[in-house]
């Protein structure tokens, strides 16, 4: 009888050698726990390769996210976008998962081993509030000189710097010396002498410059010291930033290299001058390193927040028209795929994302998508940021909904799109959602309200359709969109946390949606511009509406007439006539003749 050879293990995940090799730094570092959350030095959404620590140690890919170690165990946390996406990505043998909405992370580490333990973090990554709320809950938090996953990711990417261009005035409309007196004259009134600005895009509003750092969002990664007296100290590397474009800024900015920040904080900035900085968007390392110092800190939004949420008119008219040319993409494409989803086992969610680039790229305006395509068939659609890759995507099938979110850079204006298309035949369940999502849609496209009210309450227009029928839905309604900027920027979030008010100016997103775990997601986005509709006569209130500056057909087909108001109903024929006038000069026969087809009266 023949001796049977014993099976050998597998060999571990590179998951499972990167946590046990982060474990052993922690013991070296004599903590107990480390902090790895999704961010990098700016404490932006998007991140360059270089600053995704979390999927390199975890898996886990979403846009927001933390990592948890301690020595026996370990969680990552995600907000409700990302419950299913957690569960897909990390090896639930290494990590527990969570939703950051129910469980703090803090009080997860207190029931795991108690108060009083000693928790490592890299200043650089964490806002103020994020540590100060850990210690207060009773964990000690100890910030490090060098984060603990950096050595260990040897083949880590290269931080990247490319080079830096001017952003038009003629799309700006305000110049950078304007833009830089309206800070200077912010901060003179609430007597700050320097503000530290850490947000790129705040960087690139502000200088009316742009770069290519980060993949979708054309920002140099850099910081900046602007003065009350209009004095601009530029912290990024000084080889890209070429002598045309330092003489284009003018003599009252000064280019200096980024290694020098920390210096000139502590001892070339005048002794005694008050520090501004924004502690719930910046990294606390600033906080700590000044007061460090002896100098004083005082908590302050960054100024160039609000103005660059309130667009000008040559940005509105530069958004437009960049709407108008994504429009004719986003038509050719539907024209293109009215054939090819009657095949769809020819097609995976990545070609698709690929044939809708194709079709914007046909613009020499074009620069790129805003954010990677969410292309989600059946199931995959219920993901609410999935997205599709190499090593896990599906291939298209019919009898069920395909969701595309999408958005483009054009050199004037950032768009972002999401249209759930039909594929084959759906169910009358399918339908009747499809229309509640659109009602709530519409809702917030017609809504009318009086100056300062807040975006929560043009959220609750959104879901109200779909809460009389007892569903809802796990994200926020809307957010703000940059011109040529972050297709994720702070305005008024239409949202159920929305306290800001909404104000002419702004452009947001109107994107309710609906998800059944397992079959199908459904989500209409259109963006659209807050403007003055005039004041009420019974009030004397300044009112507020909104016009949609997106110009796609949506799915008809996927309509129940039936459950609209006749108000509801002439909307969606007022919009596609809209649709239908703007994109018929820039179309093909064929393809203007497909327009007419799918825009046509319900």
């Amino acid at each position: 009888m023949a001796m049977m050879s014993k099976t050998a293990s597998p060999p571990p995940s590179p998951y499972a050698q990167r946590l046990e090799a982060l474990r052993r730094a922690m013991a070296d570092a004599k903590v107990d726990g480390f902090l790895v959350p999704r961010t990098d030095a700016h404490l932006g959404e998007y991140v360059p390769a270089s600053g995704e620590r979390l999927a390199w140690l975890t898996g886990f890919t979403g846009s927001a996210g933390l990592g948890v170690v301690l020595a026996d165990t370990a969680c990552v946390f995600s907000d409700g976008r990302y419950t299913i996406q957690l569960k897909q990505q990390v090896d639930e043998r290494l990590y527990q998962c969570a939703n950051s909405t129910e469980v703090k992370w803090p009080q997860w580490i207190i029931d795991q081993v108690g108060v009083g333990r000693t928790i490592g973090y890299d200043p650089h990554l964490h806002t103020h509030a994020d540590i100060l709320n850990a210690e207060k809950a009773g964990l000690i938090l100890k910030p490090l000189s060098q984060n603990l996953i950096d050595p260990l990711w040897t083949d880590r990417p290269a931080i990247p710097a490319t080079p830096v261009t001017i952003f038009d005035l003629k799309y700006a409309g305000v110049s950078h010396t304007d833009k830089i007196q309206q800070v200077a004259d912010i901060l003179s009134a609430e007597n700050i002498d320097v503000f530290i600005l850490t947000q790129p895009d705040s960087i690139a509003w502000l200088l009316n410059i742009r770069a290519q750092d980060i993949s979708h969002i054309p920002v140099a990664l850099s910081y900046v010291l602007v003065g009350k007296d209009q004095q601009v100290r530029w912290y990024i590397d000084s080889a890209r930033v070429s002598l045309e474009i330092r003489q284009a800024l003018g003599k009252n900015i000064h280019v200096i290299d980024t290694g020098m920040m920390r210096q000139d904080m502590a001892t070339d900035i005048q002794a005694g001058h008050i520090f501004g900085l924004d502690v719930k968007r910046s990294a606390v390392f600033f906080k700590q390193h000044i007061e460090h110092q002896g100098r004083q800190v005082m908590d302050m939004k960054d100024p160039c927040v609000l103005p660059k949420a309130l667009k000008h008119p040559a940005e509105q008219n530069a958004m437009r028209e960049a709407h108008i040319r994504d429009g004719v993409a986003m038509v050719n494409f539907l024209h293109w795929a009215q054939t090819a989803l009657t095949m769809p086992e020819h097609w995976t969610e990545i070609t698709i994302a690929e044939k809708l680039k194709f079709f914007r790229a046909q613009s020499p305006l074009y620069r790129g998508d805003s954010f990677d395509t969410i292309a989600g068939i059946g199931a995959n659609g219920a993901i609410v940021h999935y997205r599709a890759t190499p090593e896990h995507h599906a291939q298209l099938h019919p009898d069920t909904f395909l969701l595309l979110d999408s958005g483009a850079q054009y050199q004037d204006g950032t768009t972002d799109i999401t249209r759930t298309i039909t594929v084959g035949n759906i169910s009358a369940e399918m339908r009747e959602n499809f229309t509640l999502v659109l009602k709530g849609h519409i809702a917030v496209a017609c809504a009318t309200f009086p100056q300062g009210t807040p975006g929560a309450d043009i959220d609750a227009l959104a879901r109200a359709p779909l809460k009389a029928r007892g569903l809802d839905y796990a994200h926020g309604t809307g957010h703000g969109v940059g011109c040529y900027l972050s297709v994720h920027e702070e305005a008024a979030s239409l949202s159920t946390r929305g306290g800001d008010p909404v104000l002419p100016g702004m452009i947001i997103s109107n994107e309710p949606g609906y998800y059944q775990e397992g079959a199908y997601g459904i989500r209409i986005e259109n963006l659209v511009l807050a403007q003055e509709k005039g004041v009420c006569p019974k009030t004397g209130q300044k009112m507020i509406g909104f016009d949609t500056i997106t110009l796609c057909p949506i799915d008809r087909t996927a309509i129940m007439p039936e459950l609209m108001t006749p108000d509801e109903r002439q909307w969606i024929n007022t919009y596609h006539q809209n649709v239908r006038e703007t994109l018929s000069p820039f179309l093909s026969p064929d393809v203007d003749k497909f327009l007419n087809e799918v825009t046509s009266p319900i």
